[in-house]
């Protein structure tokens, strides 16, 4: 019995991450394929999906010109001043604008002293100054959590805050993973 449960525990391990990640994108690019072949009218299965990236690239050519910064602006204008629409999307554009573009915030990987000269977190600085908060020499640190999509934010002084030589994108894997995935094998 202790084998076959030894066999059950490693298929579920193999099994619900890759099942839960093919259900995940299919049921979006069904959502959306479905969608939009009824408002496009359009019957070839698949097409939807390939009009909607098609769709981003055009947004993303608009926005990068005057007049499209300038439209683009009034859109979040409206959006901003709509209460519930507001809170949705600024989560949405913060958390997009903190891993892509021009301005992404989760570009400094740090490690943090909880406790001097023991544990230690890895995490993001967000912000270098804090000042504004009446807390000269002290940083905001982002601590994301393990296999979640939320973290806090805790206050060091620069002193307990150490940037490290590794890519914002392994780091967060690292984090994200709970320490499983990132980095090589050292």
């Amino acid at each position: 019995m202790n084998r076959l449960t030894k066999y059950f525990l490693k298929g579920l391990l193999v099994f619900v991450p890759a099942a839960l990640t093919i259900f995940a994108f299919l049921w979006v690019f069904t959502k959306l394929d479905t969608g939009l072949r009824s408002i496009f009218d359009i019957s070839i299965p698949g097409l939807g999906i390939i009009v909607t990236i098609v769709v981003i690239f055009v947004v993303g050519f608009v926005a990068s010109s005057l007049l499209g910064k300038k439209l683009f602006a009034l859109v979040e204008s409206a959006f901003t001043k709509t209460p519930l629409v507001k809170m949705i999307y600024s989560s949405v554009k913060d958390l997009v604008g903190a891993f892509a573009g021009d301005k992404r915030k989760f570009d400094k990987p740090v490690v943090v002293e909880l406790v001097p000269g023991g544990a230690k977190a890895l995490g993001f600085v967000t912000r270098e100054s804090l000042g504004f908060l009446g807390l000269p020499g002290h940083m905001a640190v982002y601590l994301p959590q393990s296999y979640n999509f939320a973290g806090v934010v805790l206050i060091f002084p620069s002193a307990q805050v150490k940037p490290v030589k590794v890519d914002s994108y392994e780091a967060m894997r690292f984090i994200v993973s709970g320490g499983v995935s990132g980095g090589g094998q050292s």
